[in-house]
């Protein structure tokens, strides 16, 4: 080999090395960079004529186990449907109470059959008669406000799915965008790891909303897919579609046409479906909240008033009561019919007959509240018949609780019992879900950045550029030989 090859062989050699030093320093200075990928200088040797010509970098490899990243991403996904779902619960039950509770629903309800037990024995006494009317009212209020928050429920979720969807057009945009960029960084032989690196963190922060695989395709680029089939990027980014509502009341339901469903590129997608194209990320959790979660805690809401209106306008209960009148509550003034029932929950109230702030009077619970004047304040009897409607056993008309018989206070009660199980359930579910994120996130960043094996390949790198640079100075040492000649 000439002088002049061996020269050129060792400047090559140097370039390698300086870049493969800038490598390490990168790799170690992102040691704790979320999203970033270790990097490898890939080299190959070169010939001129079939003589050995040195070293050539080919390029630069990114070590990334996309199987962990894919998998990471799924269990991403997981998380964000179940704590979406547990939200829910948790604002439910603070709305609903706690059995322990005094502010509770069952709460409300054990209050107003100690009032009726406490005022049949003392019926001539004002002020268990308005004390009566006080737990009434409490009911009626605690019943109003819970289906106005639920419905509050539905519009949080309407309005969050507005801005999920917003998010993941935006991000399949970015990285619909990086893809161009990386295309042309590659075209050009230029480095693309960072903008990679920028992808992936940027694939990451959407993974969470819908559930979705990432496919390569050339010069780098990616597309991406939800597990169930829906493309949401291949060359160009899909347009996810959804509009939200000013207001939303129990009647609403997107089957009537009044709240919006999903769309993909204008294609309508079924949400709720088993093999849904978006099932298990955040954003089927919220439409599950808005449309079915929801919806059950309202239909429960108003069985449990309409359990309640019944049990006091039942014939026996009130003999001075004409037929069609309703009895210690009302529908929104009005008798109950069952043909209404939706929404019931936020209408019911007590009977203006028996509040004197309405134009009504309190003796009315003791003598009938088609009484026209006051009877005989000793007598219980009616009193009797309202605390043991209430207590009595009985079967729901409606609701989606088991077929028992139980008190309007045994009802109430198992409507939280019902909740709080669900809502276990779910805590369960997100308790597994989150622990096997956490672990693929450890396995993630155990494939990250070694600094211990960088700096023993920076040492290697060190005595490979210390050889190249011997090679030089013995090069110059025989040319000033020859020069010397």
């Amino acid at each position: 080999m000439s002088i002049s090859g061996s020269l050129a062989n060792a400047l090559s050699g140097l370039t390698a090395q300086s870049r493969a030093a800038e490598l390490v320093s990168s790799n170690v200075a992102n040691a704790t960079t979320e999203g970033y990928a270790r990097r490898d200088l890939l080299l190959t040797p070169r010939y001129m004529g079939g003589a050995p010509a040195g070293v050539g970098v080919v390029g630069v490899r990114r070590d990334v186990d996309m199987v962990t990243v894919q998998n990471r991403r799924l269990a991403d996904a997981a998380v964000g449907h179940d704590t979406a779902l547990s939200k829910f619960y948790d604002q439910l039950e603070r709305v609903l109470g706690t059995p322990d509770e005094a502010g509770s629903l069952s709460g409300a309800m054990d209050r107003l059959e100690t009032a009726l037990i406490e005022a049949a024995s003392r019926p001539d006494s004002e002020a268990r008669l308005s004390a009566v009317l006080a737990a009434g009212k409490t009911i009626a209020t605690h019943l109003n406000t819970s289906s106005d928050r639920v419905q509050e429920l539905r519009m949080s979720a309407d309005q969050e799915l507005g801005l999920t969807v917003q998010n993941l057009n935006d991000g399949l945009v970015r990285v619909q965008e990086l893809n161009y960029k990386i295309k042309e960084a590659s075209a050009r032989g230029q480095d693309a790891s960072s903008l990679m690196d920028i992808r992936q963190q940027t694939i990451d922060d959407i993974s969470g909303i819908v559930p979705m695989r990432q496919v390569e395709r050339d010069h780098g680029t990616v597309a991406l897919f939800t597990t169930g089939g829906a493309i949401l990027l291949d060359g160009r980014a899909a347009t996810v579609g959804y509009e939200t509502v000013g207001v939303i009341v129990p009647e609403m339901t997107k089957a009537s046409g009044a709240l919006s469903g999903l769309t993909i590129n204008g294609k309508d997608i079924d949400v709720a479906a088993p093999h849904s194209p978006i099932k298990g990320g955040s954003l089927q959790a919220l439409f599950k909240v808005r449309d079915d979660l929801a919806v059950t805690a309202q239909t429960r809401l108003d069985a449990v008033a309409r359990d309640v209106l019944e049990r006091f306008a039942d014939a026996g209960v009130d003999p001075t009561r004409t037929t069609g009148d309703p009895g210690l509550f009302t529908d929104d003034g009005d008798p109950f019919v069952t043909t209404d029932e939706l929404g019931l929950s936020g209408r019911i109230a007590v009977n203006a007959a028996v509040d004197p702030s309405e134009g009504g009077a309190l003796w009315r619970i003791r003598d009938g509240l088609g009484a026209t004047a006051p009877g005989d304040v000793g007598n219980s009897a009616l009193i009797r018949n309202l605390a043991d409607a209430f207590t009595t056993g009985r079967v729901p008309a409606s609701g989606d609780f088991l077929g028992a018989s139980r008190s309007a206070s045994g009802l109430a009660a198992d409507l939280l019992s019902l909740t709080y199980a669900e809502h276990t359930q779910i805590e369960g579910s997100l308790s597994y879900k989150a622990a096997e994120a956490d672990a693929l996130k450890t396995q993630e960043l155990a494939n990250g950045v070694d600094t211990d094996q960088e700096m023993q390949k920076l040492m290697q790198i060190e005595q490979a550029y210390a050889a190249n640079a011997k090679v030089i100075q013995t090069v110059s040492d025989l040319l000033d030989t020859l020069m010397r000649l």
